[in-house]
């Protein structure tokens, strides 16, 4: 296993009455068993195909071209919104956290919103005849994505001539006559087909994750591999009995219903998973937020968090479900010799501990304080953070999320208030226009 899933802290056996009771938490756990019927259907039948990428690679080999060509550049622009920025997002965080790429590839930079002042300085500050863009909406239609890109190709050609246009960018969008299609074709401009059947949030696998992903460096077969490792065990499960993500929907939907914990926090204690709980974020809010049901979903992260939110996490209401991603940190860092200290008695306790060991340290104590005030606590242990990992820990919630969906009773594929909030932005912009 990539992963661990502990949920002994969340269960009131150990944490009292806020936990949930094995006997809840074996009925709702009984109740995912559909979805694995479901699951294996939407496979074999291929009504979702993002459960057979991570079996494949003749995709990615087909990006090869693409990936080539646009890490010869200095920086790459992805412009995307919700799922199509995430999915790059994530997995570039793999790669660089913060202080550049890795030698010889590109600088990826997401462009996931339309603040004005934030363009006017990538097209101010970037050499444009260095820089590729890569703008992605599955739909084509998306109005973020759209003027993003217009602005894009407005300083491109003021800079580069209109030629430029299609050297410098690559779009991925469905396979339909969209406007972003329309755009593209008209500079003549490389497009990539965008998969119909796998919506935004659940795209990491997708080529909407990978493209980004390979031109930073990331390794998208073992990312793949991770995935199929915790796939492939619910494909062949006959019960949902020892499935992790599984017994996380049941544990999550349990605590909802019967113990009113209606929001549930992922606290990472590992800066290159940022990216990943605010992709948690996403697929757990636009999946399950319907009909008056689903958990609200909160990013937060370890060691920063313990000094602003674990206040309200351990002294306010105990109205949420904690999961600490930790990895294996032991031994990593500097160690700090008792000479370093300088004889001060005060920071005796840090005598021969490396940043690792006070980083993993942190995090266990959290979790007891938490769980020994009565607060239900999910562990997940990796042993380090890599693509294997990340595509497990992806899939997983992938899974978790639709086995939540079953126990709901709701699809974990729509999104009908995002698309009303759509429908009304164009009904502004058309009345401003208008007066």
């Amino acid at each position: 296993m990539l992963y661990t899933q502990v949920i002994d802290d969340a269960l009131e056996s150990k944490i009292g009455k806020k936990g949930l009771s094995q006997a809840v938490l074996d009925h709702e756990l009984a109740r995912t068993a559909p979805a694995l019927d479901k699951i294996r259907k939407w496979k074999d039948e291929g009504t979702l195909p993002l459960l057979k990428l991570p079996a494949r690679r003749d995709d990615l080999e087909a990006l090869k071209p693409h990936v080539e060509r646009f890490s010869r550049f200095e920086h790459v622009v992805v412009m995307g919104s919700g799922g199509s920025s995430m999915s790059g997002k994530t997995l570039v965080a793999l790669k660089d956290q913060g202080f550049g790429p890795m030698n010889g590839r590109p600088t990826l930079h997401f462009m996931d919103n339309v603040d004005p002042a934030r363009f006017a300085a990538l097209a101010s500050q970037l050499p444009l005849d260095k820089t590729g863009f890569i703008p992605i909406s599955k739909s084509g239609g998306t109005p973020e994505t759209l003027m993003a890109t217009f602005t894009a190709i407005a300083a491109i050609e003021a800079k580069l001539g209109k030629a430029a246009v299609a050297s410098n960018m690559i779009a991925i969008t469905e396979p339909t006559d969209n406007s972003l299609r329309k755009l593209m074709k008209r500079y003549g401009a490389t497009v990539l087909d965008h998969d119909p059947k796998i919506g935004g949030r659940y795209t990491i696998f997708s080529l909407v994750g990978a493209l980004p992903g390979l031109i930073a460096g990331v390794d998208c077969a073992a990312l793949r591999e991770g995935a199929a490792s915790v796939l492939d065990p619910v494909l062949a499960a006959k019960d949902p009995t020892g499935l992790a993500p599984a017994i996380g929907a049941a544990l999550s939907v349990g605590l909802a219903q019967e113990r009113g914990i209606n929001i549930t926090v992922m606290m990472p204690y590992v800066d290159r998973l940022e990216g990943f709980a605010f992709w948690y974020r996403q697929i757990w809010a636009e999946s399950l937020g319907k009909s008056g049901k689903g958990t609200t979903p909160i990013r937060a992260m370890g060691t920063i968090d313990q000094h602003s939110q674990v206040q309200l996490y351990l002294g306010g209401p105990i109205d949420k479900l904690f999961t600490l991603v930790i990895s294996d940190s032991t031994g990593q860092g500097t160690k700090l010799t008792p000479d370093m200290l300088g004889g001060d008695k005060a920071l005796d306790y840090l005598a021969n501990q490396t940043m690792g060991d006070l980083l993993l340290a942190e995090a266990d104590a959290v979790a007891a304080t938490m769980a020994k005030n009565g607060r239900p606590v999910r562990i997940i242990r990796i042993p380090t953070v890599d693509e294997r990992v990340m595509g497990a820990l992806m899939m997983h919630y992938m899974l978790e999320t639709m086995f939540a969906a079953e126990l709901w009773g709701i699809d974990a594929f729509d999104q009908p208030e995002v698309e009303a909030s759509k429908v009304l932005t164009r009904q502004y912009l058309s009345q401003r226009r208008k007066s």
